[in-house]
């Protein structure tokens, strides 16, 4: 059997055997990789901010005081990452839907190809290109 009998995957102008996306599904693969690696991110702030408060917590229980108290100190102790804490859930949760979006775009767009190129079933091989 010939191997220009076997389906060949589609080519791009750059010589990809990608298919070449429209629409949503050019900016799609970007998407996915920057969303992941923002979650990634954050996910690692918020183990670290997790470690902070910990230490916090124990270091300042440490001379006998709870962390549970009502006093100014120990309020202001247990708020000090709230902010960034809160930042890092909100970017957490944006950039996971955004990886999912891409990731479902990519999905549904794999088997689509450029329908311009047309195909006139020629096989053109180096010796042809060379003139042998």
């Amino acid at each position: 059997m010939e191997d220009s009998a076997l389906p060949q995957p589609p080519v791009d102008d750059q010589g990809n055997d990608h298919p070449h996306h429209t629409g949503p599904a050019t900016y799609a693969r970007t998407a996915l990789i920057a969303g992941a690696a923002v979650a990634v991110v954050c996910l690692a702030l918020l183990v670290i901010i997790f470690f902070l408060d910990s230490f916090n917590a124990t270091v300042y229980s440490v001379g006998g005081k709870n962390i549970q108290d009502a006093t100014d100190e120990a309020r202001e102790i247990r708020e000090s990452y709230t902010a960034v804490r809160t930042g890092g859930l909100v970017f957490l949760i944006i950039s996971a839907a955004t990886a999912l979006a891409a990731a479902v775009v990519l999905y549904r767009n794999r088997n689509v190809t450029n329908d311009d190129e047309t195909d006139d079933g020629d096989d053109v091989d180096f010796e042809d290109l060379a003139g042998r």
